[in-house]
């Protein structure tokens, strides 16, 4: 794992990309600009073989710079790291710092790519690579970037820390459909991290996340609440929006009832799930069932009426949730902010 610094001394868990991974999605972004090459050449000597011989030559040059050097840098800097092969890799090319590449950035990687890969078949590219710690070549030593994987293997990465209970729901009316990637994985990195900073590192680094986040959403961060605690909520909020799209979507796939009627929730080991035990979503009354008057109490409630069930809408779905929705709140997990 890279130990790459911000200026806010956060340390960044990136895994750089090694050679062999990086030849494969080399190879693989080598055969697509190559298959580009090879038909626009054809037809362009179709369309200029009454020209003289220095007219395609400057025709085939202008051609080999457009496609073979200018089409990588121009995907590159539109995909922000993220070419053909890169892709199918799970590879992505990043600052030093962890960030998003721009144009300049691929302008120097598509530059020397010409002489480190092109003409000398990527032998200099291979051997800078293998004598790197982090397996950069020229072009990546002299952008100030570094190519790392996205797809880490299941159960290595680090799991958010839940927010406070009393937190939980309170941020249900935000809109985060306009929040960036970028801004969410700083943000993960920084909840999973927060505990190694230093504490004033930590407090400003979480002010700065949170302002930014008010300033994606349109609403202010309550001022009673930590930053720290307020960005786990808020990513809290994300997820449980994710798993209900999620649940809704299955549902629909497994042959609903036309997805009109009250969902029943993910099964359970209470009455929806067909097993004993307490309702997940620690109230008495079934999921998606209206309440009626007059109903028999709770078990081991006397006198006591199950808790109606309120419809939460995601935020940014465009549609109304269904009658008897309602969210899984995680238990009391003990959260604390960095003091």
């Amino acid at each position: 794992m890279s130990e790459l610094v911000t200026g806010d001394a956060v340390v960044l868990g990136l895994r750089p990309a090694k050679l062999p991974s990086r030849a494969l999605a080399l190879a693989v972004d080598l055969v697509a600009v190559g298959t580009v090459f090879v038909l626009v050449s054809v037809g362009l000597t179709m369309a200029t073989a009454a020209l003289d011989g220095a007219a395609s030559a400057a025709i085939s040059v202008a051609t080999f710079l457009l496609v073979l050097v200018g089409a990588p840098i121009a995907v590159e800097t539109l995909s922000h790291g993220r070419s053909l092969g890169k892709l199918a890799c799970g590879l992505r090319v990043v600052r030093d710092d962890g960030g998003p590449i721009r144009f300049r950035h691929a302008l120097v990687r598509g530059a020397m790519g010409v002489v480190e890969i092109l003409m000398t078949f990527g032998v200099v590219a291979s051997v800078a690579s293998l004598v790197s710690a982090r397996g950069r070549r020229l072009g990546d030593v002299f952008a100030g970037t570094l190519v790392v994987r996205e797809r880490l293997p299941a159960g290595r990465a680090a799991s958010v820390p839940p927010p406070p209970p009393w937190l939980v729901g309170r941020f249900a009316g935000l809109d985060l459909s306009a929040v960036p990637d970028e801004l969410w994985l700083a943000v993960r990195q920084y909840l999973t991290r927060m505990h190694q900073l230093d504490a004033d590192v930590g407090r400003t680094m979480a002010g700065r996340l949170a302002g930014e986040l008010a300033g994606w959403t349109g609403v202010p961060a309550p001022v009673d609440v930590p930053a720290a605690a307020y960005l786990a909520a808020v990513v809290n909020e994300r997820q449980a929006r994710d798993t209900h799209r999620m649940f809704a979507a299955s549902r629909t796939s497994a042959g609903g009832p036309g997805g009109t009627g009250p969902w029943m929730g993910p099964p359970g080991p209470g009455p929806a799930g067909g097993g004993a035990g307490e309702q997940p979503w620690g109230s008495g009354a079934v999921p998606g069932a209206p309440a009626v008057a007059g109903a028999p109490a709770v078990p081991g409630a006397p006198g006591a009426r199950p808790a109606p069930v309120s419809p939460v809408a995601p935020a940014g779905s465009g549609g109304v949730a269904a009658p008897g929705t309602d969210r899984a709140r995680p238990p009391a997990t003990g959260f604390a902010p960095p003091a």
